[in-house]
């Protein structure tokens, strides 16, 4: 029975990362710490910019960790594909998601989905950046990511046999601008076709992502 409980509340969970067909209703603000948490064994990577219309975010990637999940971000990043698009999922006390998006809520054309590789050992933790993926399809992640804003443990990998807990894999984490993604996180939410809910009322634009040079 307990088993079941915890299934049932992972596969709604999950559901609002994979799909944009689903939301939730945002929660009260809490107070949230600035640091983000080294995560075990983790070896630090390339550098990545997010210069977005709410500020500037650096995020870390763990190759050694997530190669491919890793390789497929930056192949997008040098492509060109998150110039321009928003963050369209905000829900304040779980995460915020982009990578997908145009201000007009027109969603940018991505390759095949990559293996999921969350049984890396790595915790959905604040301000860690993970994968986005439909729920039902373990190998569906593509261009969309989400960074958390609070520890999401429920996100982690559990198991591979049930596709609801093959977790989210990630990838990285914030290294600058966790000021930022919690100005992002208390944005005002609402619906606006196509998308049902927790899409901010005025787009959070990303203008531009790069690598940093070491």
């Amino acid at each position: 029975m307990k088993t079941f409980a915890f299934t049932s509340a992972f596969l709604l969970i999950a559901a609002l990362v994979g799909s944009p067909a689903l939301a939730q209703t945002q929660s009260s603000a809490v107070a949230l710490p600035d640091q983000v948490p080294d995560q075990p064994a983790a070896v630090a990577g390339p550098r990545v910019l997010l210069e977005t219309s709410m500020g500037r975010i650096v995020v870390e990637l763990y190759p050694e960790k997530s190669p491919r999940t890793v390789s497929n971000f930056l192949s997008y990043v040098r492509d060109g594909h998150y110039n321009g698009t928003v963050f369209h999922r905000v829900i304040s006390d779980l995460l915020v998601q982009g990578g997908g998006y145009t201000p007009d809520l027109e969603i940018k054309p991505e390759r095949a989905g990559i293996p999921n590789e969350a049984n890396n050992g790595l915790s959905n933790l604040r301000g860690t950046i993970s994968a986005a993926r439909r729920p039902g399809d373990k190998d569906s992640a593509r261009a969309q990511f989400f960074i958390n804003t609070v520890d999401n443990r429920q996100f982690d990998f559990r198991n591979d046999s049930t596709p609801a807990l093959t977790g989210y894999c990630v990838f990285g984490r914030v290294v600058e601008g966790m000021d930022v993604i919690d100005k992002i996180r208390l944005v005002p939410t609402a619906a606006r076709a196509p998308l049902p809910g927790d899409v901010p009322v005025s787009p959070v634009v990303v203008e531009r992502a790069a690598v940093l040079e070491p």
